[in-house]
Protein backbone atom coordinates (compact mmCIF):
# COMPACT_ATOMS: atom_id res chain seq x y z
CA UNK A 1 0.00 0.00 0.00
CA UNK A 2 1.46 3.14 -0.70
CA UNK A 3 1.72 6.22 1.49
CA UNK A 4 -1.18 7.52 -0.47
CA UNK A 5 -3.75 4.79 -0.10
CA UNK A 6 -2.48 5.10 3.72
CA UNK A 7 -3.06 8.67 4.42
CA UNK A 8 -6.82 7.35 2.37
CA UNK A 9 -7.87 5.10 4.24
CA UNK A 10 -6.62 6.54 7.67
CA UNK A 11 -8.45 9.60 7.37
CA UNK A 12 -11.91 7.96 6.02
CA UNK A 13 -11.81 5.11 8.87
CA UNK A 14 -11.18 8.64 11.45
CA UNK A 15 -14.39 10.61 9.44
CA UNK A 16 -12.34 12.84 8.48
CA UNK A 17 -12.46 15.04 5.14
CA UNK A 18 -9.15 16.21 3.59
CA UNK A 19 -10.02 19.49 4.13
CA UNK A 20 -10.25 18.57 8.40
CA UNK A 21 -6.97 16.78 7.66
CA UNK A 22 -5.28 19.65 6.00
CA UNK A 23 -6.54 22.17 8.53
CA UNK A 24 -4.93 20.22 11.28
CA UNK A 25 -1.66 20.12 9.82
CA UNK A 26 -1.78 23.74 8.26
CA UNK A 27 -1.16 22.95 4.84
CA UNK A 28 -3.63 22.61 1.67
CA UNK A 29 -6.21 20.86 1.20
CA UNK A 30 -5.02 20.63 -2.30
CA UNK A 31 -1.93 19.40 -1.18
CA UNK A 32 -3.46 16.40 1.08
CA UNK A 33 -5.33 15.59 -2.30
CA UNK A 34 -1.81 15.29 -3.70
CA UNK A 35 -0.52 12.82 -1.08
CA UNK A 36 -3.63 11.16 -1.52
CA UNK A 37 -2.94 10.60 -5.41
CA UNK A 38 0.69 9.91 -4.65
CA UNK A 39 0.94 13.25 -7.12
CA UNK A 40 3.55 14.09 -4.07
CA UNK A 41 4.48 13.12 -0.73
CA UNK A 42 4.22 14.90 2.60
CA UNK A 43 7.63 16.78 3.79
CA UNK A 44 9.68 15.00 6.53
CA UNK A 45 9.16 17.46 8.52
CA UNK A 46 5.30 16.91 8.75
CA UNK A 47 5.74 12.87 9.22
CA UNK A 48 5.36 12.69 12.72
CA UNK A 49 2.48 15.12 12.86
CA UNK A 50 0.69 13.84 10.14
CA UNK A 51 1.14 10.01 11.76
CA UNK A 52 0.17 11.54 14.94
CA UNK A 53 -3.63 13.16 13.39
CA UNK A 54 -4.59 9.80 11.99
CA UNK A 55 -3.69 8.11 14.66
CA UNK A 56 -0.50 5.52 13.14
CA UNK A 57 2.77 5.57 13.22
CA UNK A 58 5.62 6.46 10.90
CA UNK A 59 6.29 3.49 9.92
CA UNK A 60 3.45 2.77 8.92
CA UNK A 61 2.96 5.61 7.30
CA UNK A 62 5.75 5.05 4.85
CA UNK A 63 5.80 1.29 4.20
CA UNK A 64 8.10 0.20 6.25
CA UNK A 65 8.11 -3.64 6.67
CA UNK A 66 9.15 -4.94 9.62
CA UNK A 67 11.38 -8.38 10.47
CA UNK A 68 9.05 -9.12 12.77
CA UNK A 69 6.54 -9.04 9.90
CA UNK A 70 8.87 -11.28 7.60
CA UNK A 71 9.66 -13.05 10.26
CA UNK A 72 5.95 -14.72 10.15
CA UNK A 73 5.12 -14.52 6.31
CA UNK A 74 7.85 -16.49 6.36
CA UNK A 75 6.13 -18.84 8.94
CA UNK A 76 3.20 -18.77 7.33
CA UNK A 77 4.11 -19.72 4.00
CA UNK A 78 3.89 -23.65 4.14
CA UNK A 79 0.43 -25.42 3.82
CA UNK A 80 0.77 -26.65 7.68
CA UNK A 81 -0.96 -24.56 10.06
CA UNK A 82 2.59 -22.75 12.57
CA UNK A 83 0.32 -22.07 15.73
CA UNK A 84 -2.02 -25.53 14.35
CA UNK A 85 -6.12 -25.42 14.35
CA UNK A 86 -6.81 -26.19 17.87
CA UNK A 87 -8.46 -23.59 19.43
CA UNK A 88 -7.32 -21.36 22.60
CA UNK A 89 -9.14 -21.59 25.70
CA UNK A 90 -9.71 -18.73 25.91
CA UNK A 91 -12.49 -19.76 22.58
CA UNK A 92 -14.16 -21.85 25.21
CA UNK A 93 -14.31 -19.09 27.58
CA UNK A 94 -16.12 -17.17 25.29
CA UNK A 95 -18.65 -19.98 24.40
CA UNK A 96 -19.05 -20.56 28.09
CA UNK A 97 -20.07 -16.90 29.04
CA UNK A 98 -21.37 -15.90 25.58
CA UNK A 99 -23.05 -19.36 24.07
CA UNK A 100 -24.10 -18.14 20.19
CA UNK A 101 -27.56 -17.88 21.47
CA UNK A 102 -27.30 -14.54 18.71
CA UNK A 103 -24.64 -13.75 16.29
CA UNK A 104 -22.42 -12.11 18.85
CA UNK A 105 -20.47 -9.39 16.61
CA UNK A 106 -16.48 -10.92 17.56
CA UNK A 107 -13.19 -8.95 16.95
CA UNK A 108 -9.84 -11.27 16.59
CA UNK A 109 -6.83 -9.09 17.05
CA UNK A 110 -3.99 -10.54 15.36
CA UNK A 111 -5.59 -14.00 14.30
CA UNK A 112 -2.12 -15.33 12.86
CA UNK A 113 -3.79 -18.28 11.07
CA UNK A 114 -7.24 -17.74 11.34
CA UNK A 115 -8.15 -21.10 13.14
CA UNK A 116 -9.86 -19.28 16.79
CA UNK A 117 -12.01 -16.85 14.02
CA UNK A 118 -12.91 -20.08 11.99
CA UNK A 119 -13.98 -22.46 15.11
CA UNK A 120 -16.08 -18.90 16.35
CA UNK A 121 -17.57 -18.09 13.55
CA UNK A 122 -18.43 -22.05 12.84
CA UNK A 123 -20.19 -21.58 15.86
CA UNK A 124 -22.24 -19.23 15.04
CA UNK A 125 -20.69 -15.64 15.64
CA UNK A 126 -20.14 -13.15 13.64
CA UNK A 127 -16.28 -12.76 13.46
CA UNK A 128 -14.11 -10.27 12.26
CA UNK A 129 -10.58 -10.67 12.49
CA UNK A 130 -7.12 -8.90 11.98
CA UNK A 131 -3.42 -9.58 11.73
CA UNK A 132 -0.31 -7.81 10.17
CA UNK A 133 0.88 -11.11 7.93
CA UNK A 134 -1.22 -11.68 4.73
CA UNK A 135 0.29 -15.12 4.20
CA UNK A 136 -1.99 -15.66 7.75
CA UNK A 137 -4.62 -13.86 6.35
CA UNK A 138 -4.92 -15.92 3.21
CA UNK A 139 -4.73 -19.13 5.37
CA UNK A 140 -7.59 -17.91 7.40
CA UNK A 141 -9.63 -17.50 4.56
CA UNK A 142 -8.65 -20.96 3.03
CA UNK A 143 -9.32 -22.60 6.75
CA UNK A 144 -12.87 -20.52 7.13
CA UNK A 145 -13.56 -22.15 3.33
CA UNK A 146 -12.63 -25.48 4.28
CA UNK A 147 -15.10 -25.34 7.44
CA UNK A 148 -18.25 -23.77 5.44
CA UNK A 149 -18.20 -20.78 7.20
CA UNK A 150 -17.34 -17.10 6.90
CA UNK A 151 -15.08 -14.47 8.81
CA UNK A 152 -14.01 -10.97 7.71
CA UNK A 153 -10.05 -11.34 7.41
CA UNK A 154 -8.18 -7.76 6.73
CA UNK A 155 -4.98 -6.57 7.18
CA UNK A 156 -4.26 -4.25 9.88
CA UNK A 157 -1.15 -3.53 12.11
CA UNK A 158 -2.79 -3.69 16.14
CA UNK A 159 -0.41 -0.90 16.63
CA UNK A 160 -2.11 1.87 14.95
CA UNK A 161 -5.23 0.13 14.39
CA UNK A 162 -8.07 1.88 16.57
CA UNK A 163 -11.29 1.11 16.14
CA UNK A 164 -14.63 3.33 14.48
CA UNK A 165 -17.43 0.40 15.33
CA UNK A 166 -18.76 -1.58 18.74
CA UNK A 167 -18.08 -5.32 19.26
CA UNK A 168 -19.63 -7.63 21.47
CA UNK A 169 -16.94 -9.94 22.11
CA UNK A 170 -12.87 -8.99 21.53
CA UNK A 171 -10.29 -11.86 21.69
CA UNK A 172 -6.19 -11.83 21.15
CA UNK A 173 -3.92 -14.40 22.13
CA UNK A 174 -0.47 -13.93 22.29
CA UNK A 175 0.23 -10.56 20.17
CA UNK A 176 -0.63 -7.67 23.30
CA UNK A 177 3.85 -7.76 23.85
CA UNK A 178 4.33 -5.82 19.92
CA UNK A 179 2.29 -3.43 21.85
CA UNK A 180 5.24 -0.74 23.01
CA UNK A 181 4.14 -0.12 26.61
CA UNK A 182 3.73 3.77 26.26
CA UNK A 183 0.38 2.98 24.25
CA UNK A 184 -1.03 0.35 25.99
CA UNK A 185 -3.55 2.13 27.89
CA UNK A 186 -4.53 4.25 24.65
CA UNK A 187 -5.07 0.90 22.87
CA UNK A 188 -6.89 -0.72 26.20
CA UNK A 189 -9.30 2.27 26.26
CA UNK A 190 -9.88 2.19 22.75
CA UNK A 191 -11.05 -1.26 23.23
CA UNK A 192 -13.04 -0.81 26.15
CA UNK A 193 -14.73 2.57 24.51
CA UNK A 194 -16.01 0.56 21.21
CA UNK A 195 -17.10 -3.17 23.75
CA UNK A 196 -21.06 -2.93 23.69
CA UNK A 197 -21.99 -3.32 27.78
CA UNK A 198 -22.22 -7.01 28.86
CA UNK A 199 -19.35 -7.70 26.28
CA UNK A 200 -16.40 -9.38 26.72
CA UNK A 201 -12.84 -9.20 26.45
CA UNK A 202 -10.67 -12.22 25.68
CA UNK A 203 -7.39 -11.78 26.51
CA UNK A 204 -3.59 -12.96 27.32
CA UNK A 205 0.00 -11.16 27.30
CA UNK A 206 3.46 -12.21 27.80
CA UNK A 207 4.32 -11.21 31.40
CA UNK A 208 8.38 -11.32 32.17
CA UNK A 209 9.97 -13.04 35.10
CA UNK A 210 13.82 -12.98 35.68
CA UNK A 211 13.76 -16.97 36.41
CA UNK A 212 12.84 -17.20 32.62
CA UNK A 213 15.68 -17.15 30.02
CA UNK A 214 15.08 -16.20 26.40
CA UNK A 215 14.79 -18.60 23.57
CA UNK A 216 17.26 -16.79 21.49
CA UNK A 217 14.68 -15.33 18.95
CA UNK A 218 15.26 -11.74 18.13
CA UNK A 219 13.34 -9.56 20.77
CA UNK A 220 13.13 -6.60 18.67
CA UNK A 221 9.67 -4.72 18.80
CA UNK A 222 8.47 -7.47 21.58
CA UNK A 223 7.56 -5.48 24.76
CA UNK A 224 6.98 -8.00 27.60
CA UNK A 225 4.30 -7.33 29.78
CA UNK A 226 4.20 -6.59 33.97
CA UNK A 227 2.68 -9.35 36.24
CA UNK A 228 -0.97 -8.12 36.65
CA UNK A 229 -0.20 -4.62 34.19
CA UNK A 230 -3.12 -6.41 32.16
CA UNK A 231 -5.23 -6.35 35.14
CA UNK A 232 -4.91 -3.14 36.30
CA UNK A 233 -6.24 -1.66 32.74
CA UNK A 234 -9.84 -3.51 33.51
CA UNK A 235 -10.14 -2.51 36.82
CA UNK A 236 -13.48 -1.26 35.96
CA UNK A 237 -14.81 -4.43 34.67
CA UNK A 238 -15.94 -7.78 35.91
CA UNK A 239 -13.46 -10.23 36.09
CA UNK A 240 -14.62 -13.85 34.97
CA UNK A 241 -10.96 -15.30 35.21
CA UNK A 242 -7.19 -14.11 36.43
CA UNK A 243 -4.99 -16.75 36.08
CA UNK A 244 -1.14 -16.55 35.11
CA UNK A 245 0.53 -19.43 33.83
CA UNK A 246 4.08 -21.01 32.83
CA UNK A 247 4.12 -23.23 29.78
CA UNK A 248 6.73 -24.46 27.32
CA UNK A 249 7.16 -23.53 23.70
CA UNK A 250 9.25 -24.38 20.59
CA UNK A 251 8.23 -21.31 18.53
CA UNK A 252 11.64 -20.76 16.33
CA UNK A 253 12.88 -23.71 17.01
CA UNK A 254 14.01 -23.71 20.56
CA UNK A 255 12.47 -24.85 23.70
CA UNK A 256 11.85 -21.99 25.79
CA UNK A 257 9.43 -21.02 28.58
CA UNK A 258 6.47 -18.34 28.95
CA UNK A 259 4.88 -16.73 31.78
CA UNK A 260 1.48 -14.95 30.87
CA UNK A 261 -1.30 -13.40 31.98
CA UNK A 262 -4.99 -14.31 31.09
CA UNK A 263 -8.07 -12.83 31.65
CA UNK A 264 -11.60 -12.55 30.76
CA UNK A 265 -13.79 -9.40 31.39
CA UNK A 266 -16.84 -8.25 31.18
CA UNK A 267 -18.29 -4.52 30.69
CA UNK A 268 -20.73 -4.18 33.09
CA UNK A 269 -24.03 -2.35 32.16
CA UNK A 270 -24.26 0.86 33.75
Amino acid sequence: MSIGETITRKRKALGMTQKDLAEKLSVSFQAVSKWETDASHPDVELLTALAEVLGTTVDALVGYRSPILADYEERYQTSEYYWGIEPNRLCYDILRLRPPVKPYKVLDLGCGEGKDAVFLARNGYRVSAIDIAENGLEKGRILAERCNTRVDFFKADISDYRLTEKYDIILSSGVFHFLRPDIREEVTDNLKKNTNEGGLHALNVFVAKPYLKRSGEKKGNRYEWKSGELFSYYHDWHMHRIDEELFDCNSGGRPHQHCMDIMVAEKKVK
